[in-house]
């Protein structure tokens, strides 16, 4: 019974993306649990920016986050194996640029 009531009360899981500087993009920190956004943007700052590492601080809660399964990756990406336009391998480099 106390398990049943603790799950009811439990806060939900949100995922943490930091922007460490102006220009670049969010990265995920972490995860953390928090009541509501303001409350995780919060906690956020006071878990994952201590030593004013971040400039801008984004939350999701986790069960807004749909992702596709790296088992079907094959399936997914194959079509761009069709377009080989896509991929510049039959253009002839010159000599003088390196490393593309």
């Amino acid at each position: 019974m106390e398990k049943e009531i603790n799950s009811k009360n439990e806060w939900p899981l949100w995922e943490v993306f930091i922007r460490s500087k102006a220009g670049l993009d969010h990265k995920h920190a972490g995860s953390l649990h928090a009541s509501d956004a303001e409350m995780a943007i919060e906690n956020a700052r006071d878990v994952y920016t201590r030593r004013m590492e971040g400039v801008s601080i984004w939350v999701v809660e986790s069960k807004n986050i749909h992702a596709s399964d790296p088992g079907d990756s094959s399936s997914m990406y194959d079509p761009a194996a069709d377009k080989i336009y896509r991929h510049p391998t039959f253009y002839n480099l010159p000599d003088e640029v390196k490393y593309m």
